[in-house]
């Protein structure tokens, strides 16, 4: 294909909707992506609105079944060459799979759908058809987060023994739907969110940022799903202690009544040669604690391969990542950009008869979107039985 800029279609977003926007802000970064089409709303009416009102110039559909149709009568270099989904988890499954059946790559919000028989579906149908498809689990787009996984997959810490990994927020500590807040109305609505409130809306990160940096996978789980404010349908606060593939324990929680905590999402790695620390609130910034050395502190952008901990053989495609000189912070809206930036490289490639690797390695694939609906459906089913170790569905 030429060298045009890829042409993207929004799948919800209209109404005060948030995730569209750092998505969205993603996607025109580059110069190499643009928004030209969306199906903002259900309602067709508002959808048409929304669109007419957007802060630029797209074409707006009142479905995104409409969007999806005229896309196969538009000129070569006015289709869409990926659709991106920003809805609430039960407008997930129908615009993907009917994006797919259309021959449309699928870049689409956490958590991938409701239901394994959905996320099922999906696996299968991206494995028939070979079209490149991705799940915005952001903080996968931090190059710091990147940086760990090559730290820790590289053997650096040693074998993995303990894993702590958490997100934590305050926001809902009150019953704020009961105001008819938009955000919070949807996530504890089990017709629209899901088995689980906080677990798919946060814990899903969690175990992501887990899985992506050490490459280990969750065998079983003895769950406590918890609902402290009163009258709310789904849980608010999740506690999963887990066991991995390679025999180590692992800590997987989220809460969304702890005031005081916003985005406050982290992970703890202790190996047997030492431990790594990482936090989103503070992006920038990694942490090693080797026995009897110094705490080291790595940056992103100020990293020394051959510093006596890193091998001066790191990968270049890896240093070549930071995109912004040390100091000059990078943070979400990078995050979100690095995401969309190699899946833009997936879906080129494919376009063009290439071979690529939806492998994970660079953002979040249908794989990985089903690995947290398994997850999320066997804690719901620990939970119910008071904690009991339950394993994890093999993968289909």
């Amino acid at each position: 294909m030429s060298k045009r800029p890829l042409n993207v279609g929004l799948v919800g977003g209209g109404r005060g909707a948030f995730i569209v926007h750092p998505h969205q802000r993603a996607i025109h970064m580059d110069g190499t992506r643009r928004v030209v089409a969306g199906a903002l709303f259900p309602d067709p009416k508002v959808a048409l609105e929304e669109a007419a009102n957007w802060p630029y110039p797209i074409r707006g559909y009142g479905s995104y079944d409409e969007m999806i149709a005229a896309n196969a009568s538009l000129p070569e270099e006015e289709k869409l060459d990926y659709i991106l989904i920003v809805t609430p988890n039960h407008v997930h499954f129908d615009p993907a799979m009917k994006a797919l059946k259309a021959g449309i790559a699928v870049f689409c919000e956490k958590p991938l759908c409701l239901n394994l028989k959905e996320a099922n579906a999906l696996v299968k149908m991206v494995r028939q058809t070979g079209i490149p498809f991705g799940v915005a689990h952001t903080y996968l787009g931090h190059w710091t987060t990147r940086l760990s996984r090559y730290i820790v997959r590289s053997g650096l810490l040693g074998e993995i023994r303990w894993v702590d990994s958490y997100y934590l927020q305050g926001w809902l500590a009150t019953k704020l739907e009961a105001t008819g807040q938009q955000q919070a109305s949807w996530r504890v609505d089990p017709k629209r969110a899901g088995l689980s409130g906080c677990g798919g809306d946060i814990g899903t990160h969690a175990l992501m940022q887990l899985r992506y940096v050490t490459g280990l996978e969750v065998t079983h789980v003895s769950a406590q799903l918890e609902t402290f404010v009163e009258g709310r349908p789904l849980d608010d606060h999740f506690t999963v202690y887990c066991r991995l593939s390679n025999g180590g324990k692992a800590l997987v929680r989220a809460s969304q009544i702890c005031i005081g905590h916003k985005n406050d999402l982290g992970i703890t790695i202790a190996g047997t040669k030492g431990t790594l620390e990482w936090r989103q609130e503070d992006p920038e910034r990694l942490v090693i604690y080797l026995n009897g050395q110094p705490d080291r502190v790595y940056w992103r952008g100020a990293v020394t391969p051959g510093d006596g901990f890193l091998p001066k053989d790191m990968p270049a495609d890896l240093l070549a990542e930071s995109t912004l000189p040390s100091g000059h912070g990078e943070a979400f809206h990078d995050a979100f950009a690095r995401l969309h930036r190699c899946f833009e490289a997936d879906v080129r490639a494919w376009k063009e008869g290439k071979e690529f690797k939806c492998d994970g390695s660079k953002y979040a694939n249908v794989e990985d979107g089903w690995m947290g609906i398994a997850f999320i459906e066997t804690c719901v089913k620990s939970s119910k039985k008071k904690g009991a170790w339950t394993a994890m569905p093999k993968k289909i």
